[in-house]
């Protein structure tokens, strides 16, 4: 019983080590010593910890990036750690816990559970950390300090009202590659979507659902699944733009791209181009350099002399995106998108 204990032990502590990438670090700012996170350090070095849900997803990549920047203009040091994979929980608590012992005044997160990471925000929260949520709120809302997002229910109803009136007079039949169980994100999205539909969870028109954890590989297996169970589909709700593009891939294999009907949600670059080349027929963007220059400077200011920023949601804006308007739904086109995607 020792040895097998010992055992897990040794694994466990394996993984967490492992699900905690740690992207490293830049050291813009001079002064005194180190601040307790206990705000009011006006003068000392400013340390802000960032935690995303992966190192790889682009949206997360361009967010670091965009961290990065806000933090040296703000001349404050970025810490960004990240997740093994989209859903790794235990490596983000892992990510606080470095993060708190490093002495950051202020938490950026992404986080993968929004229950699953509470006891961990608390606690960093307790020892004087500020904590605020980027794209994915927690649940409850207020176990964050403030949250700068994209109202997801909002964008699911815009992707999924504009599918609908893609479709005209054709009964939908949907599929939907949704993203991760668990998330503020994916249930949002998802809600939001049916609502724009008018569908019902158990509506006879969704022909069958998918988790794909955002990843364009699973995306493209599950939607090879979903073809097999519903080769009729004519519409196809996706998470995120890898997991569209995962789709498409299934839905091109099968000679199928004329039949259904994409919508998703993102707004970078790459899918605008993508719509543009009528993989996506539209996506909804979202902002993610906002949310990472209004987290720095709530935390900054935080640390400067001990003022919070708004606490609750604060929404940082969407926009719908196609070259395929219809009438009564707002809506960009792609060369516009092309100029302000992830903004």
């Amino acid at each position: 019983m020792n040895g097998k204990l010992s055992q897990r032990l040794l694994v466990r502590t394996a993984a967490i080590a492992a699900s905690v990438v740690l992207l490293g670090t830049t050291a813009c700012s001079s002064g005194g010593g180190e601040s307790e996170g206990d705000g009011g350090g006006s003068g000392e070095d400013i340390k802000i910890g960032l935690i995303t849900k992966t190192d790889s997803n682009p949206f997360f990549v361009k967010m670091r990036e965009s961290a990065q920047e806000a933090a040296e203009a703000n001349g404050a040091e970025l810490i960004a750690l990240a997740g093994a994979f989209d859903g790794d929980n235990e490596g983000q608590v892992a990510a606080i816990e470095n993060l708190v012992s490093q002495g950051v005044q202020g938490i950026m997160i992404t986080p993968n559970s929004s229950s699953g990471i509470l006891a961990a925000i608390k606690q960093a929260r307790d020892q004087g950390v500020l904590v605020v949520a980027l794209d994915t709120a927690t649940d409850p809302e207020d176990a964050v300090d403030a949250t700068f997002a994209t109202d997801n229910f909002a964008a699911g109803v815009a992707q999924g009202s504009w599918v609908k009136a893609s479709l005209g007079d054709a009964e939908p039949q949907v599929v939907m590659l949704d993203g991760t169980p668990g998330g503020t994100v994916d249930t949002f999205r998802h809600d939001g979507f049916l609502e724009g539909m008018g569908l019902e969870e158990d509506s006879p028109e969704i022909l069958g659902m998918e988790n794909t954890n955002g990843d364009q590989t699973k995306a493209q297996t599950a939607m090879e699944n979903l073809l097999q169970r519903a080769p009729d589909a004519n519409a196809l709700y996706t998470i995120n733009e890898p997991a569209a593009a995962g789709g498409y891939a299934a839905i091109l294999a099968a000679g199928k791209e004329d039949q259904i009907t994409i919508g998703s949600i993102d707004g970078s670059c790459t899918g605008v181009e993508n719509v543009e080349k009528g993989v996506i027929g539209a996506t909804v963007m979202q902002f993610p350099t906002k949310m990472a220059e209004q987290g720095v400077e709530a935390i900054v200011a935080y640390a400067e002399d001990g003022t919070k920023p708004k606490a609750g949601f604060n929404d940082t804006g969407s926009v719908l995106i196609t070259d395929e308007p219809v009438e009564g739904i707002e809506s960009e086109d792609t060369a516009w998108g092309a100029e302000n995607c992830w903004g």
